[in-house]
């Protein structure tokens, strides 16, 4: 007999959906999760059959149509507010937790952030890059998920952005002293281990390029705005050596010291059931062995200059850097295209939660430290991938780490009960 049903629904224009729903209602049917990323199809997300299983609506829905990576944040947010829109409209649902997965985690947490506060919060020009223009007021939810989101859009541009690009018109003119994949600088195929020298000379020139293209960035902004810039509305703006995909330019992934470990002692999930308290660590190994800068269609990111600005540009600071534990020198606040700075304004319940098998997963303690919500928690899926599947290629024996998808959605479905079906919060 089947479990669940699965219904497409139209939310918006360009904004298609699939809700989830178990085929017996519930007490827990009457919580409905949203699943949106900023820029992906996610509605067949898994989030969306596994809570379904287990009693909860589930609505995954895509914030536009194909062209969507050309959207700002701020139509991205709309299509948001449309989706939580048409879950409120069900008669038996009484409330909305927001599941915000990778860069979907920049998303719910600045429409949470905006819907909770109101649009002020992001509009001082003094901290800015790109103040939140639309006054259109935001429902808000009652709790957010965000499970093993990255660090946002903004940041993930930066820690892409390869700084031994010496012409920003092309991808092949190469600075050697800063090439990642140069066997001179400590580059090596099988994981790198790169001299201290060599990762502080790459990361200040990772900030001295990101910050040279966001003044560029902003001063094509002035001109659009006095109308003499070379269109009425927007400009097309390409960036050599940024794609996000994890094979672009990115420090860590060769090096795997980086990034590696938390700073504290956090819940950590096992395959067995337990939970142990304890320094959390990566699983990952070396990844990438060569450099996709000189390719147009592989290493550059296609944007435009008011998208780059609200949804991918962030502010660094001189001493900007990453070492095995920790994040410095980013202005999280000067964007709300990193969730780090949107959860500082974020007061309803919290679960965020990290997969040690992924690459994205440090980013979770520190934007659980930053959450404001007085009822948060955090906690690791010991050999999850980023997509919460099993990372069977990590284990030292077959079945280590389980049903990692089991475990994480078990662990979200008891979160989700304690905090909406017990005591007051029924």
């Amino acid at each position: 007999m089947e479990q669940i049903r699965t219904t497409f629904v139209q939310i918006a224009p360009r904004v298609p959906g699939v809700l989830y729903e178990p085929m017996q209602p519930s007490a827990k049917s009457k919580a409905a999760v949203l699943v949106m990323h900023s820029d992906e199809d996610y509605l067949s997300f898994p989030t969306g059959e596994q809570l379904a299983k287990r009693g909860y609506r589930v609505l995954c829905a895509n914030v536009a149509g194909k062209e969507g990576i050309l959207y700002t944040q701020i139509e991205k947010m709309k299509n948001l507010k449309a989706a939580v829109l048409y879950l409120r409209s069900i008669s038996d649902v009484e409330k909305i937790i927001l599941m915000g997965h990778s860069g979907g985690g920049t998303l719910m947490s600045a429409y949470q952030a905006v819907a909770e506060n109101g649009p002020s919060i992001f509009r001082d020009p003094e901290k800015m890059i790109y103040p939140y223009p639309d006054d259109e007021k935001l429902p808000p939810a009652d709790g957010i998920m965000l499970l093993d989101s990255n660090w946002g859009n903004a940041a993930m541009q930066l820690f892409s952005l390869d700084p031994a690009v010496e012409d920003e018109n092309s991808g092949k003119m190469i600075n050697e002293e800063l090439n990642l994949f140069s066997p001179a600088n400590g580059f090596l195929p099988e994981g790198s281990v790169y001299p201290d020298e060599f990762i502080k000379k790459f990361q200040k020139a990772q900030s001295e390029r990101n910050n040279g293209i966001l003044d560029y960035a902003l001063n094509r902004l002035l001109l659009l705005e006095q109308g003499s810039a070379n269109f009425d509305d927007d400009e097309p703006m390409i960036i050599s050596g940024s794609a996000q995909g994890f094979f672009n330019n990115k420090l860590y992934a060769q090096d795997i010291r980086l990034m590696s470990r938390t700073r504290n002692e956090h819940k950590l999930l096992h395959a067995d059931g337990s939970c142990t308290v304890e320094r959390v660590y990566s699983l990952r190994t070396p990844e990438n062995n060569r450099s996709f800068t000189p390719s147009f269609w592989e290493g550059a990111r296609f944007l435009s200059v008011r998208t780059y600005l609200s949804s991918y540009a962030v502010r660094t600071e001189n001493d900007y850097g990453f070492d095995e534990d920790h994040v410095w020198g980013i202005d999280w606040k000067s964007t709300y295209s990193c969730p780090v700075g949107n959860m500082e304004y974020v007061h309803v319940p919290a679960l965020i939660m990290g997969m040690t098998g992924g690459w994205e997963f440090l980013a979770s303690e520190t934007i659980y430290e930053h959450t404001a919500s007085m009822d948060k928690d955090l906690a690791f899926v010991e050999g999850a991938t980023h997509k919460f599947n099993t990372a069977k290629h990590l284990e030292k024996y077959t079945g280590q780490y389980g049903d990692t998808m089991k475990t994480l959605h078990d662990y979200v479905d008891r979160w989700i009960e304690d905090h909406f079906f017990s005591g007051n919060n029924a």
